[in-house]
């Protein structure tokens, strides 16, 4: 049955295709997460539906792998139970952002094996897979091979005795395998010793598809004209040498094989119980969510001549859209629409250090909220500070000061002073006859600015520079308050030379109609507010202005302000709440360390020599060992617990580790 209310790609038109990438379920996006992808796409989405064109925005969290069978057993829930919990999160925090999906969906569904398995049946037929046997700790309690993940033990690197299979968290080292580590031991039953054994997995043959990946990637990251890191990245992998990888994996939690391309009855038995590793079945989760929207997944995703595929993320996550995804796309033999512009980003960086959610440490989708701030502002400052080319950083001083000397003083001012100068009693709200000036020469350069602004909004945003797209825009504002000052709007030019005033004030509506539209994919709930108050419907993104949409006679909504000044002094409570630099918080819980320890000794010295004075000879009891007061602490105890963070408003999301991993390719 067909849905008519489903965006779907029109023969010929522009027909967009946006995915970001799918953030992992068990985690919390921080700033730079949702910056980098879902912030990203959403402007992309938002210019392109401005523009007219039928677009189609998707996202969704990727729910499997061996990292939610491991927060599932830390959680002591099921898998479903932990990916219904934070899909939920998720979806929570990119609502308030005002993320704009046309379907956030998951990669747990039916439409996720069904096309998953699809496509390896495909290269299985076609030759593109083979089958490798490797070594592989094994768990003989719990019956089961262990990912990764699930080993912990001693660094061979550094000696750290509680680092992970896949990496330790103490020295970074990545380059050792499980079975590296000494006195190795089984995470969820610490008492078992790993043993090894052999296991079978089914391999992908990047290195038989490498020519046609080449010849794909030489043509399309030209013509889709791709972010330079996004080409840099892919390709390195190319000329270092694809080599076949493993697509299956050990688990339970996961999208199943399909049996029914084995012949023999122990190979069933073997892949029965294994599943697809996430980093190979993670971005066909895509098209998986495209076809949990409509039923005509189809058109979108097997149209290449009329639909154009944008894809937004992280550079760690390149690989696998421009290497792994195509080239399992290119296997399969059929037609298919694969990725025309690759968007990526660099790292936005939190006051000089990284994000970390365990130690405290910057801005989480949760907390943003609890600032007070509207989204707008968020959007603003993170849009303008987008890491395109190098990476970033989120300062304090600088989001306050971006509020009120960009927002506040550029837009919402000219915004405000115009709307309240129709609404006064010269205009009583209603839009003057502005024509008998308004093709004046004395506007001619006015209006030339305004177009030529324009040109460039529509050059950057065509191209995917985002950065610049928003700077065009804020050219926008300010060449409305150039046309107000050089023209020095005011009630004397009303009173004396009322066409010519009426012709400044026409062209200025019409100039903040032009900024509802241009700031809409950026500044959704503002554009909102101008529409509001001009009391006029979402005006398309013109080729070109003309300054007549709203016509004299218009009656105009009342002005209310757009944005609010924020007092400097936040700057200091939001560093502190956030934790400013890692330098600066390393230096804090020393201090506060000392500080307590010092106390502490003071106190028990104190108590010490109390005690001695009151010491009775009966042997009764002295103020200081009395079982009616607190026990006395060990300094060592006072110490650690005057250095350790107090926790602000702790919600469920605060338990969660550190970032959000991004399709990432996990180790096991």
């Amino acid at each position: 049955m067909i849905d008519q209310k489903k965006i779907l790609p029109v023969k010929g038109q522009t027909n967009i295709l946006i995915t970001s990438a799918l953030p992992y379920v068990n985690n919390v996006p921080h700033l730079g997460n949702i910056v980098g992808s879902v912030l990203s796409a959403d402007v992309f989405s938002r210019y392109n539906k401005a523009r007219g064109r039928p677009t189609l925005f998707v996202c969704g969290t990727d729910e499997y792998g061996t990292a939610t069978e491991t927060k599932a057993l830390e959680e002591k829930v099921t898998p479903r139970e932990l990916c219904d919990k934070y899909n939920k999160i998720h979806a929570e925090i990119y609502e308030w952002f005002e993320i704009g999906f046309d379907i956030f969906g998951r990669t747990s569904t039916r439409q996720q094996k069904e096309i998953t398995q699809n496509i390896f049946r495909r290269l299985y037929e076609n030759d593109f897979l083979v089958e490798r046997t490797s070594q592989q700790p094994y768990c003989e309690q719990h019956k089961s091979f262990l990912a990764d993940r699930y080993i912990e033990g001693t660094c061979p690197k550094c000696g750290y005795e509680d680092a992970r299979g896949d990496q330790c968290d103490k020295c970074g080292s990545v380059d050792y395998g499980p079975l590296d580590l000494k006195n190795a031991r089984c995470k969820i039953d610490p008492g078992i010793t790993p043993v090894v054994r052999e296991t079978r997995h089914i391999h992908i043959k990047l290195d038989k598809l490498q020519d046609d990946i080449q010849k794909w990637f030489t043509v399309t990251s030209e013509k889709g004209a791709w972010s330079s890191n996004g080409k840099i990245i892919t390709d390195s992998w190319l000329k270092q040498g694809l080599r076949d990888r493993g697509i299956t994996r050990d688990l339970k939690w996961g999208t199943p094989i399909p049996l029914d391309v084995f012949t023999n009855e122990e190979d069933k038995d073997i892949y029965r119980d294994k599943v697809f590793y996430v980093w190979f079945d993670a971005c066909i989760g895509y098209v998986s969510i495209t076809a949990n929207y409509t039923d005509e997944w189809e058109k979108w995703w097997r149209d290449p001549e009329n639909v154009k595929l944008y894809q937004f993320m992280g550079k760690d996550n390149v690989p696998f859209h421009s290497v792994i995804f195509p080239g399992s796309q290119i296997g399969t033999g059929e037609q298919w629409t694969m990725l025309h512009h690759l968007s990526t980003t660099e790292y936005l960086n939190y006051e000089n250090g990284k994000f970390s959610k365990s130690r405290g440490v910057g801005v989480f989708g949760t907390n943003a909220k609890d600032t007070g701030v509207p989204p707008d502002v968020w959007r603003y400052y993170l849009l303008k500070h987008r890491p395109e080319t190098a990476d970033s950083q989120f300062e304090w001083r600088d989001f306050i000061a971006q509020n009120n000397n960009e927002l506040l003083a550029k837009l919402g001012n000219f915004v405000n002073r115009i709307i309240k100068f129709v609404n006064s009693k010269i205009y009583n709200s209603i839009l003057p006859d502005y024509t008998v000036m308004h093709s004046d020469p004395i506007f001619d350069k006015a209006k030339a600015e305004v177009n030529r602004h324009l040109a460039q909004y529509l050059i950057e945003m065509e191209a995917v520079n985002l950065k610049d797209g928003l700077q065009s825009a804020m050219d926008l504002a300010q060449a409305g308050n150039n046309l107000v000052q050089s023209h020095r709007l005011d009630n004397k030019l009303a009173a004396e030379e009322p066409d010519k005033a009426a012709a400044v004030v026409g062209i200025a509506i019409n100039i903040i109609y032009l900024l509802a539209s241009v700031f809409e994919p950026y500044l959704p709930a503002t554009s909102k507010a101008i529409l509001a108050q001009l009391d006029a419907p979402f005006l398309l993104i013109p080729q070109r202005w003309t300054g007549d949409d709203i016509k004299p006679g218009h009656r105009v909504g009342k002005a209310t302000y757009l944005f609010s000044m924020i007092d400097l002094k936040k700057e200091d409570e939001w560093r502190d709440l956030y934790g400013g630099t890692q330098a600066e918080r390393l230096k804090k819980e020393e201090e506060a360390a000392k500080k307590a320890a010092a106390k502490a000794a003071l106190k028990a010295k104190k108590a010490e020599k109390k005690g001695k004075k009151t010491d009775a000879p009966n042997g009764e009891p002295t103020a200081a060992t009395k079982g009616d007061g607190p026990a006395p602490q060990a300094v060592e105890a006072t110490a650690t617990e005057g250095a350790e963070a107090t926790e602000v408003g702790k919600e469920p999301v605060d338990s969660v580790t550190d970032g959000v991993q991004q399709v990432t390719l996990p180790t096991s």
